[in-house]
């Protein structure tokens, strides 16, 4: 049985999706752009600033979930500019200390404008 995880700490979703879902002791989390949660609007104006505030509205949902960074299995990030790739790196390396499975890509465009993009698979307490 999965489970629907919302919270107000986190960016609503602009489309027809959820925050991110529990199932089988995870948590599969949409991908996190740098919305400000109480505004909705985009934040930051550079890689560094953005990459903050997506790390952030991840660690709300994965908290919201019962689950942390720190239980991150896997990681999949965007960058809009592969030119960001290493200050990208520097910030996510404060955040993903347990060093998760990643993939990193650049993609022509992401949602809104944003620098980068991040989901993230995690364990939870919850059992199957």
């Amino acid at each position: 049985m999965s489970r629907k995880v919302e919270t107000n700490n986190a960016p609503k979703a602009i489309g027809p999706y959820s925050q991110a879902i529990v199932s089988g002791g995870l948590v599969f989390t949409s991908g996190q752009i740098p919305l400000d949660p109480e505004t909705g609007l985009l934040t930051g104006g550079n890689i560094t600033e953005q990459t903050h505030r997506v790390c952030r509205n991840l660690e709300a949902v994965l908290t919201a979930a019962g689950s942390s960074l720190k239980k991150a299995v896997k990681t999949v990030c965007f960058l809009s500019d592969i030119a960001d790739f290493a200050e990208f790196n520097e910030v996510y390396a404060q955040y993903f200390t347990e060093k998760p499975a990643r993939s990193c890509v650049a993609v022509k465009q992401l949602p809104k404008g944003a620098l980068v993009e991040v989901e993230v698979i995690a364990e939870t307490e919850e059992q199957t």
